[in-house]
């Protein structure tokens, strides 16, 4: 296996975390479908239970435990694999996948935060996220406090002090850019204010980011202070809306507790999407660089409309703003999934999207097709009013998702749907 140091991130989605050798030269990993591994003796069992659960790292008999897999619950060949890509990709110790995005999101919710403790999260947020945060977590005593402008040291600040009032601050879970207004996070002026705190109750809060709109080519919330770089890879990673999958990159401790959990919960990554996975990540790069171009087109095409009053389009922010500064030193690319809000409500937006063919209705993002949808009745509709207004969703909203179509298409069609606004 090559060491990925020295390699570009497109060099890394390329094979990484799979050698030929262990499968018969071929050039590319098979699918390992099967539930349940054979030991060669008893007492290579008892050496991979006492490796697995204990850290053993040598035999009864002597000399090293071998690498193997007791059960794909608790781990399988094309998820070694996959958990490798991506803590390459992450600059990160180790990785670990789920069956969801929002297995991955819960997982570390439910692992970091304990009964009496409070969490900071960046608003607004993906209503899975959302809703996770604000009825689950609290049902096991955790207190939830919210900051809207995450830009703003004074916004974090007095958000983290609400949430010291409730109990230990333990996490800071935060989605940048965000879902679905691509408003951003400054990592590591969070991370400053965690250290404050960490000083003050004893503990530093942890901080897991959702980088699922960027993805690790645009943007690497570990190397701003982030602990955990959280990902749905159903989106760009898998970038052909056929599969559902997460994964967690971070320390190798602190991997090592979600997967301890992941195991009780069942919410790993199984073979067969692991395997689609490897395939997808390969062509992350290209297709990256071809849906930001998109977007641009579009993005700029949608500003300059005179029934568009606002495109939420990251390479648009003001310059001179903490916004921009933060997207500035933060991003490598301004991804290609933004919101843009018409002139007049539901029924402009509605009559909007009723006009298209070529772009598709559908919730989802990243993948090669052009998604859009309308927030506040699909993606948001489970999100209070009040809380989605607030957090810049507005009746009027729509989220676009660029994909690899050519873009005097997509232009034409969105012009012939604001014919109709």
């Amino acid at each position: 296996m090559t060491n990925h140091g020295d390699l570009h991130p497109d060099s890394i989605a390329v094979g990484h975390g799979y050698d030929p050798a262990d499968a018969w030269g071929a050039a590319k990993p098979p699918i390992v479908l099967t539930s349940t591994y054979v030991y060669r003796s008893a007492q290579a069992a008892k050496d991979f239970h006492r490796a697995f659960f204990d850290g053993a790292v040598e035999g009864e008999q002597g000399g090293a435990i071998p690498d193997g897999f007791i059960y794909s619950r608790l781990g399988h060949p094309n998820l070694t694999m996959v958990e490798a890509r991506m803590a390459a990709l992450d600059r990160a110790q180790d990785s670990a996948g789920f069956n969801s995005g929002m297995a991955a999101i819960s997982t570390v919710g439910w692992a970091l935060a304990r009964p009496g403790d409070s969490v900071v999260y960046s608003r607004p947020i993906y209503s899975g996220s959302d809703n996770f945060v604000n009825t689950v977590l609290p049902n096991f005593g955790v207190q939830i406090e919210g900051v809207i402008d995450a830009c703003n040291e004074g916004a974090i600040r007095t958000a983290a002090e609400a949430a010291l009032a409730k109990g230990p601050l333990r996490l800071f879970m935060l989605e940048s850019p965000a879902n679905p207004t691509a408003a951003i996070v400054d990592i590591a002026l969070v991370r400053r204010i965690a250290d404050e705190i960490g000083v003050r109750q004893g503990h530093r809060p942890l901080i897991s980011v959702d980088n699922t709109f960027l993805g690790p080519l645009l943007q690497n919330p570990l190397e701003h202070g982030a602990d955990l770089t959280i990902t749905s890879l159903t989106k760009y990673c898998g970038g052909h809306s056929d599969l559902l999958a997460g994964s967690v990159s971070g320390a190798a401790d602190l991997i090592g507790k979600l997967k301890s959990l992941r195991m009780i919960l069942g919410n790993h990554m199984e073979p067969f999407t692991a395997w689609l996975m490897l395939r997808s990540i390969e062509s992350l790069a290209v297709r990256t660089q071809r849906a930001c171009s998109n977007a641009l087109a579009v993005a700029s095409f949608l500003r300059d409309h005179p029934k568009v009053s606002k495109v939420t389009f990251l390479g648009f922010l003001a310059a001179g703003s903490a916004a921009r500064a933060v997207y500035d030193r933060q991003c490598a690319g301004a991804g290609s999934t933004f919101s843009f809000t018409v002139k007049g409500g539901e029924a402009e937006a509605f009559r909007l999207l009723d006009q298209l063919k070529l772009l598709k209705l559908a919730v989802s993002l990243g993948g090669s097709e052009t998604l859009i949808c309308h927030s506040a009745t699909t993606t948001h509709y489970n999100i209070p009013r009040e809380r989605r207004e607030a957090s810049g969703i507005t009746d009027g909203s729509m989220r676009l998702s660029v994909g690899l179509e050519h873009p005097d298409d997509l232009i034409a069609e969105l012009s012939r749907g604001l014919d109709a606004v």
